[in-house]
């Protein structure tokens, strides 16, 4: 039951325990998320061309341009919340983690299986989806376990 609590606490505050790291590499995945989503609102295409390999050419290309930027919204809006927790409820870091998880793997599971896209060559997305997975997977158990005081 304590490590749930560690998961969903009864309230949030800045009260971290976890090792150093997970909370190091949560704040690297906020300038990730907000960059990507930067991109996706800021680039021409969305980067569903340039960067995703899309053909975005046509009525058809600019519907998938603008689910490209709806898609950066939706990822700023996880970035300034992440931000939120990692300046001021850190102790929802592994929760997070569980979220970013079910993203991540949400992505490769629907994109690569159930309806995946087509492409002219592998987009750099695919790549960080499968390196997401088991590092959100190390950082979630890394964020729960309360290290020595001498590794922390």
């Amino acid at each position: 039951m304590k490590k749930y609590n560690d998961i969903l606490p009864k309230s949030a505050n800045n009260d971290y325990k976890g090792y150093n790291i997970a909370k190091y590499v949560f704040l690297v995945i906020i300038f990730v998320t907000i960059g990507r989503s930067c991109i996706h609102l800021l680039a021409p295409d969305g980067g569903a061309g340039t960067i995703a390999g899309m053909d975005t050419s046509g009525a058809t290309g600019q519907n998938l341009i603008t689910i490209f930027a709806l898609w950066g919204q939706s990822q700023l809006l996880i970035g300034l919340f992440f931000i939120i927790v990692y300046l001021r409820y850190k102790n929802l870091i592994s929760f997070c983690y569980i979220i970013l998880l079910i993203e991540y793997a949400g992505r490769i599971i629907i994109g690569g299986f159930f309806k995946p896209g087509i492409t002219t060559h592998a987009p750099l997305g695919a790549f960080f989806n499968i390196i997401m997975v088991p590092l959100s997977i190390i950082m979630f158990i890394l964020s729960i376990m309360i290290p020595k005081e001498s590794d922390n």
